[in-house]
C-alpha cells in the first residue's frame, strides 16, 4: 500500500426506501444536509485524500448524480449575466477541475460486496478507497479517508474505519476482533457481519469508509452470496486479514447515519450550529423546543 490514494469508489446505486416518497425522484446521495447533497461532503473528502479518479457505482434509473457533477451551462450562463459571482463560483467548485468522475453501473442489488467488485475494471491494479456517501463523518482536521491514506501509508497495509457501538447494536454492522498495534489502530483477526450481541466478538463496527488493496477484487470474485443472495464485503475482508495485514482505525471525527431520517436531521443540526450566519439562531429554536 505504498501507492499514494489516486482512486474512491462510491456505492450509490441504493434505493434509498427509508425517504420514500421522497428517493421516488432524487437519489438518496442527493439529499440535502444544509445547502449540499451528502454526495458532496463524501466527494470533497475524497479529493482531500488525493484522490483525482471518482468511481461512482450506480443503477441505470439513477441520472442525478451525473447530472450534478456535469457542467450546467444554461444555469452558469444566467449566474454569469446576472453578475452573480459568487454563486456562479459555488456552482462550478462542486468538482476541482483535475478531478474526473466516471459512472459504473450494477447492474443488479446484489451487496455492497458485488457493488465494489463492479469498480474493478477502472480501479485496475492499485490500492483504492471506498466511501458510503451515508455515513457523513466530520472531522475537526483532516478528513476521515486523508487519516487513513496517511496509516496505510505508514503501515503498509488496507484500512477499513471503525467506531465502538452499543452492544445491542452490533448486529446492525460488521464487527472485528483487534489486536491493538497503536494509537488508534488495531490488527483485525476476525470480522463476523452482523452478530447477535452473545457471539459479537467486540463492539468495534466497521463503518463506511475502506481503504484497500486491488486483491481485494479477486477475494471478492471467491466470495459466495450470503443472507439475500448477496455478496459480503466484510466476507472478503475476514479473507484478505486472513492473508496480509489489514487494520481497523479509530477516526478522528463524528459519524452520522444519514441513512435514516434522525440520522439526518442530527447531521443538519450539527452542522447548523457550526455554520456563524446560522448557529445563534438554531440554537435559540432548540432550547425553545427543547
Amino acid at each position: 500500500m505504498s501507492r499514494p490514494l489516486r482512486k474512491v469508489v462510491f456505492p450509490v446505486a441504493g434505493l434509498g426506501t427509508r425517504f420514500l416518497p421522497a428517493t421516488k425522484v432524487i437519489a438518496k446521495e442527493m439529499l440535502p444536509v444544509l445547502d449540499r447533497p451528502l454526495i458532496q461532503y463524501a466527494v470533497d473528502e475524497a479529493v482531500e485524500a488525493g484522490a483525482d479518479t471518482l468511481v461512482f457505482v450506480t443503477n441505470r434509473y439513477k441520472h442525478a448524480i451525473a447530472d450534478y457533477f456535469d457542467k450546467a451551462y444554461e444555469l452558469e450562463t444566467k449566474l454569469a449575466e446576472a453578475g452573480k459571482v459568487d454563486l456562479l463560483e459555488i456552482v462550478r467548485s462542486v468538482l476541482p477541475g483535475h478531478v474526473r468522475c466516471v459512472f459504473v453501473t450494477q447492474p443488479e442489488a446484489l451487496g455492497l460486496g458485488h457493488a465494489v467488485l463492479c469498480a474493478r475494471a477502472v480501479v485496475g491494479d492499485e490500492p483504492f478507497g471506498v466511501i458510503l456517501p451515508d455515513d457523513l463523518i466530520r472531522a475537526r482536521g483532516a478528513g476521515v479517508m486523508r487519516q487513513m491514506a496517511e496509516m496505510a501509508a505508514t503501515h503498509g497495509s488496507g484500512v477499513v474505519a471503525v467506531e465502538e457501538v452499543p452492544a445491542d447494536q452490533t448486529h446492525r454492522y460488521g464487527i472485528v476482533a483487534v489486536d491493538p498495534v497503536g494509537g488508534r489502530a488495531g490488527r483485525i483477526r476476525h470480522l463476523v457481519e452482523k452478530p447477535k450481541p452473545a457471539a459479537a466478538p467486540s463492539r468495534l463496527a466497521i463503518v463506511g469508509r475502506y481503504l484497500l488493496p486491488p486483491r481485494i477484487f479477486d477475494l471478492l470474485e471467491a466470495t459466495r452470496p450470503g443472507l439475500g443472495g448477496e455478496i459480503q464485503l466484510t466476507d472478503a475482508l475476514e479473507s484478505l486479514a486472513q492473508e496480509q495485514e489489514l487494520l481497523a482505525y479509530r477516526f478522528a471525527g463524528e459519524r452520522f447515519d444519514c441513512g435514516n431520517k434522525l440520522g439526518l436531521v442530527r447531521a443538519t443540526l450539527h452542522l447548523a450550529m457550526d455554520d456563524p450566519q446560522l448557529a445563534a439562531a438554531v440554537r435559540e429554536f432548540v432550547a425553545a423546543h427543547g
